[in-house]
């Protein structure tokens, strides 16, 4: 559901430019990105609701697209608007109109120039595994339930090996085929919590960006390295490829969070 250049023309002619820290569980969406009816993504949601608030049509740019099934704690989002609420009335002026699985956290006015998309200079995003052998009811739909032993201190040196810039064509999705796959990763953690008494292993990836699918693909692969059906040696020669046919099936949707958003110019989102 595209706009038409002069629709986007007209929404950028308004007064005020306003960006949002949104979260939401993405268990009953099709994904983030608007889309046509009978799918219901967050953003039909958003603009759906807020449009009430603002007494106008909304229509918003998010910091990229989450898959069905997927979360957000901090996706960003702006849109063009002449409404005059003020934006610290927003975030609870939104829970009045909004489902209970979407959030909005924090409002700011912000230049003309920013664009949620456009300005982002890096995303974190977290893949959560649940360890043990029963699946736990209260993180099923927020965590990998993986059964089966893992070695982690392999898992995190498969991570490592991703850190810098490298072209990320064996993590993208099969049908990514026109984006540059050039991306750099800065950092990446693995750590343990309990939750719920599940214990849970999370996967931190912070990177300059994401392919479609990405994120999903490297923790399918990471997980075969701790579960020793892949070798760091041949991890390394499958990255070294840059050939998604050559890597394992992409994780499930339900682990992964889209964490943080920086945006150096405007602020940390």
């Amino acid at each position: 559901m595209e706009l038409k250049s002069e629709e986007k023309n007209f929404m950028k002619s308004r007064k005020r430019n306003i960006a949002l820290i949104v979260s939401y569980d993405g268990t009953n969406y099709n994904g983030f990105q608007r889309q046509d009816f009978p799918c219901v993504a967050v953003q039909n949601i958003l603009e759906d609701r807020l449009a009430k608030i603002f007494g106008e049509k909304i229509v918003m740019t998010g910091s990229g697209r989450t898959d069905a099934g997927v979360h957000a704690l901090g996706q960003v989002v702006n849109f063009f608007t002449d409404g005059r609420i003020e934006v610290e009335k927003i975030p609870l002026a939104a829970s009045g109109v909004l489902p209970p699985d979407i959030v909005v956290r924090e409002a700011w006015e912000v230049d003309k120039n920013f664009s949620a998309l456009h300005s982002a200079t890096s995303k974190i995003y977290l893949y959560k595994i649940q360890r043990g052998k029963t699946l736990n009811p209260f993180t099923k739909n927020f965590a990998w339930h993986i059964p089966f032993s893992l070695d982690v201190d392999k898992m995190r040196t498969a991570l490592k090996i991703l850190e810098g810039e490298h072209d990320f064509s064996t993590f993208k999705a099969a049908s990514n085929t026109n984006m540059n796959p050039v991306r750099t990763i800065f950092e990446t953690e693995i750590f343990s919590e309990q939750i719920f008494d599940a214990e849970i292993l999370t996967i931190k990836i912070h990177a300059t960006g994401f392919l479609y699918h990405m994120a999903r693909n490297i923790v399918a692969a990471v997980v075969a390295v701790g579960r020793e059906r892949l070798s760091l040696e041949n991890f390394q020669k499958i990255f070294d490829a840059k050939d998604r046919k050559l890597a394992p099936a992409t994780a499930p949707a339900c682990g992964l969070c889209l964490y943080k958003v920086f945006y150096e110019e405007y602020f940390n989102a």
